[in-house]
């Protein structure tokens, strides 16, 4: 699973383990969690997690028992064996390379002070850590196996906030439904924002392979065309975009610094101009949002230091920010739409997990609510409202996702829906054209252009009005 990494650090330039990073990987190799690690060395659980990464990527490994089996191998971590004749334990695994794999420690760059030294001790009796080392090992072989064909692997050690890894597997796969091509966008892109305005279709910034952008395309849906419009002034990923009295509002944003922005920026798109709109109360990035009775909701996010669970709201007749009931749970890269006076924030993204929760917030009484969940966790997903019903569409960090989701409020239920992809795929912008759903780019092991259109009413039927 992608760890929520914060710190927006380079990624490491050697495979030299710090002392730092050796302390953590022999806690980590008893089994601890993130916390208890924290705990033990007197850190943060963020900074915890940066070292995560930092020692996932020098060992070049995907997991934590990946992790732990190298520093079994290596010799970083000694596992106890039979008693020996003088009574010392021997070890189980001798490190590879006889001294050659030693890593040499470097200066702790991040922990800002030398720490009193630490005893490193299993957290558990010996017998059972050695049976759950073996159970691990046997794990991580039946999971190799039993990954579908298509599936997109684990990211763990990779921050959500940019596609910073590559996947393992395939990636994602094309999957022939009743979705149907519409288009290329000009450059691949993820994490953008899409509005949908009469028959334009607007994709703004977002994250490609040569970093956070501010391009902004519009696709007429008449002309069956592309056209370009006037770069975003910020350019930002991890954003949404709301059409609000006909002009569309962009809030916030993951800047090319890797820090979140409060700034609010909005697009004509008739006269090709952006303005600057009052700021966020904080900033955010990763947010769910949605608009109901001419005011833009902002749900949850990314505000530099956790997922936040705070609900701002903006009237553009004050120009200003309120504040609301506060989401259930904190979260981001969850979806949010419009449906029957009720504003749902579905799935999500926080810590070290996906949601599959559903969150109903009525605006008139400022209150939340609960409906069901969907079948599976989804982050980083779209949310569209189209005929009466939501449409959960992609999300997946760890899930190998075949299909999407279509709620009906009326029986508080979720069923399958088609999905143009399987496998992961997140990250995407969509909006409602007519009775279609259009869906923009995105990633699935790498950044797509796709546009893709999909009917939930393949028949129209024409009911001719009677006069008495």
């Amino acid at each position: 699973m992608a760890e929520p990494f914060d710190d927006y650090l380079e990624p490491p330039t050697n495979t030299e383990l710090s002392e730092r990073e050796l302390e953590i990987l022999k806690l980590l190799a008893t089994g601890l969690s993130n916390k208890e690690i924290a705990s033990q060395l007197f850190l943060s659980i963020n900074t915890v997690k940066v070292h995560l990464r930092n020692i996932f990527a020098k060992l070049g490994v995907q997991s934590r028992t990946e992790a732990t089996l190298i520093a079994i191998q290596r010799g970083y971590v000694t596992v106890p064996g039979p008693a020996a004749a003088n009574g010392e334990a021997t070890s189980a695994s001798e490190p590879i390379g006889a001294g050659d794999q030693t890593p040499v420690a470097t200066p702790d760059v991040i922990a800002p002070a030398p720490l009193p030294a630490i005893e490193i001790e299993p957290a558990l009796p010996i017998k059972r850590r050695l049976v759950l080392i073996g159970l691990a090992v046997i794990a991580l072989g039946l999971a190799v196996i039993a990954v579908p064909r298509g599936a997109a692997q684990s990211e763990s050690g990779c921050s959500p906030f940019i596609e910073t890894c590559e996947l393992q597997g395939p990636g994602a796969s094309v999957n022939q439904t009743d979705w149907q091509p519409a288009g290329q966008m000009s450059v691949a892109r993820g994490r953008l924002a899409a509005a949908a305005l009469d028959s334009r279709l607007v994709a703004i910034g977002g994250e490609t392979a040569s970093g956070i952008t501010g391009l902004v395309e519009i696709w007429d849906a008449n002309q069956q065309q592309w056209i370009i419009g006037q770069n975003k002034p910020t350019p930002v990923a991890n954003v949404g975009a709301v059409v609000l009295n006909g002009q569309i509002i962009v809030p916030g944003g993951y800047t090319a610094s890797g820090a979140p922005t409060a700034s609010v920026e909005a697009y004509d798109v008739l006269s090709d101009v952006w303005t600057s709109l009052a700021a966020l109360p904080a900033p955010r990035f990763a947010y769910a949002l949605a608009t109901d009775n001419d005011k833009v909701y902002l749900f949850g996010g990314w505000d530099g230091q956790g997922y936040a669970n705070t609900t701002f709201i903006y009237d553009p007749k004050a120009n200003r920010w309120t504040t609301g009931a506060p989401l259930p749970i904190g979260r981001g890269f969850a979806g949010a739409a419009l449906l029957n006076d009720a504003l749902y924030v579905v799935g999500g993204y926080a810590d070290d997990h996906e949601f599959d929760r559903c969150d109903r917030y009525v605006p008139r009484e400022d209150r939340w609510e609960a409906c069901a969940p969907m079948s599976v966790a989804r982050g980083g997903l779209s949310l569209v409202a189209i005929g009466g019903r939501l449409y959960a569409i992609g999300g997946g960090w760890t899930g190998y996702l075949t299909f999407n989701e279509r709620y009906d409020p009326s029986t508080d239920s979720w069923s399958v829906a088609p999905s143009p992809f399987t496998g992961q795929w997140r990250g995407m912008g969509a909006a409602q054209i007519g009775n279609g759903i259009y869906t923009l780019g995105g990633w699935n092991g790498q950044y797509l252009n796709v546009l893709e259109r999909y009917s939930p009413f393949p028949f129209s039927i024409y009911v001719p009005a009677t006069t008495k």
